[in-house]
């Protein structure tokens, strides 16, 4: 079996365990983001308890929660430029979630829309 160019034989494997680990901990994380209280905007329940607010609050704090994202994504990309952050697979990484949180954003809206199309399509 022949190694793998560019990884050593302890250093290499440490570095992607590492990667490995980041990964699963920033997983953890939006699993958490996704399950936190006042985030679930299906919820029948709590939509019930709230004022007539709470739709729009929801769809706003989801909107923070993307540009937040977005942004932290864009720090991240800026300070790697200037030589500030050299873990690539960190910048890559928040890259990629802000592409996954832009794509799901751009679907609900689109969701939205056509709901909005149809409703205004009903006859009276």
């Amino acid at each position: 079996m022949s190694a793998i160019p560019g990884l050593g034989s302890g250093g290499g494997i440490q570095q992607i365990l590492q990667l490995r680990q980041q990964i699963i901990s920033r997983n953890d994380l939006l699993r958490e983001l996704h399950t936190a209280p006042g985030t679930d905007a299906a919820n029948p329940v709590g939509g019930a308890q709230q004022p007539a607010g709470g739709f729009a609050s929801s769809l706003q704090n989801a909107l923070n929660g993307v540009s937040a994202v977005q942004q932290k994504s864009e720090d991240l990309s800026v300070a790697y430029e200037k030589g500030e952050v050299t873990d690539v697979a960190k910048v890559m990484l928040a890259r990629q979630e802000a592409g996954v949180a832009f794509e799901a954003t751009l679907q609900v809206r689109n969701k939205l829309l056509s709901a909005y199309q149809d409703i205004m399509r009903m006859g009276v």
